[in-house]
């Protein structure tokens, strides 16, 4: 049973599931999607962000079914041993994989943008650093610092955009379709892997919620609501700005604050967008790294659940400098193998498992 004195609020719970989903995404999402689909790049984050909601439906029914269980301990009970060290290890690598991917963004970032002679290393390990003591600390601490963190990612966000309503043109948004809506699909497939189906990881981390009287579910569910609204609001902004050349721009919302530039007082305003991805990656790899944690921690039966902390934080460091010898390598990852990946390994087994709950309660309901 989970050590219920360790817990977070339902509105705690859902800041974590903001920050994770929206903390990275808002700055990284629009330059692919933008040049999967074009200007209709926001319906595909919306066919995304529908799927998105089935899943977490599925992942909600299993935490009503099994409140005080992650994925692996409910696993146990509805598949057996045997069938959770099938599901649990590819689940968990694939956490490792997610983990590596987010800081070697952050080492690209600085990379190409702010601290081109740094060695790269030297930000993963800061990050990566940062990230274990931060989970050391423990998740009620995370839910409280996360809460502030993300309304100044927001902030910073909407002011950028705001600023940049002078270099807007709307004609820019349109034709919507003109290749027709296989573009679209291609979009819709990046943003379900990120990122709609990395919402999986919460199936270890929502037992953590406290079972008060505010409504979790709807909590959640608001909250992807309100992903897909700020996701939008930037993939438009983005497209009214730089045009065709927002699919060349990586990190276009870091682009569009170095044209700010108002009556030569507001200008170069770059460095608060950086913040903020650095922020919302720092953020999202220390709840990966929660997960991977606690899942390693139960799947070992082990008694110290803070022991595996740093040997994780080691490989995921090795992995981040050793996955990708360049960007396209990354993008590519990203946008082609990623998606695919995460649903076999991580989407799959919540349906498989939704399944059987969904059949074991019926069956017990029929026979009393």
């Amino acid at each position: 049973m989970m050590n219920k004195r360790i817990s977070v609020s339902s509105r705690q719970m859902a800041t974590l599931f903001l920050s994770f989903l929206t903390g990275s995404a808002i700055v990284n999402i629009p330059a692919p999607l933008t040049g999967a689909a074009k200007n209709a790049a926001w319906m595909s984050l919306w066919m995304a962000n529908g799927l998105g909601m089935l899943l977490l439906f599925c992942i909600l029914y299993l935490h009503r079914k099994y409140p005080d269980l992650t994925l692996i301990q409910y696993s146990r009970q509805a598949l057996g041993r045997v069938m959770t060290v099938i599901i649990a290890v590819p689940f968990l690598l694939i956490f490792f994989d997610m983990l590596a991917d987010i800081v070697g963004d952050i080492g690209g970032f600085f990379k190409s943008t702010m601290m081109r002679e740094t060695p790269t290393y030297v930000f993963h390990i800061l990050v990566l650093f940062t990230a274990a003591m931060t989970v050391r600390s423990g998740i009620e601490v995370m839910a409280r610092m996360f809460t502030l963190l993300v309304i100044t990612i927001f902030m910073f966000s909407a002011v950028v955009m705001l600023l940049m309503i002078p270099n807007y043109n709307v004609e820019l948004l349109m034709p919507l379709l003109p290749d027709g809506f296989k573009p679209v699909l291609h979009g819709a497939y990046i943003a379900w892997g990120f990122p709609y189906a990395e919402m999986i990881l919460f199936s270890m981390v929502l037992p953590f919620a406290r079972p008060d009287q505010e409504p979790l579910g709807k909590f959640m569910f608001v909250v992807l609501l309100i992903s897909g609204i700020s996701l939008t609001l930037v993939i438009v902004c983005t497209i009214m700005a730089l045009g065709p050349l927002a699919a060349n721009i990586k990190f276009s919302l870091f682009t569009l604050a170095r044209m700010i530039e108002l009556a030569e007082v507001i200008e170069r305003v770059e460095s608060v967008i950086g913040l903020a991805l650095i922020v919302g990656s720092y953020m999202k790899a220390s709840i990966v790294l929660f997960a991977i944690n606690l899942g390693l921690s139960q799947l070992f039966r082990l008694q110290d659940e803070r022991i595996l902390i740093f040997p994780i934080t080691f490989v995921a460091l090795l992995l981040s400098l050793t996955m990708f010898r360049n960007d396209f390598e990354f993008m590519e990852h990203v946008g082609t193998v990623w998606p695919l990946l995460i649903t076999v390994t991580g989407v799959v087994p919540i349906l498989l498992l939704t399944i059987v709950t969904a059949f074991k309660s019926r069956r017990k309901q029929e026979s009393s």
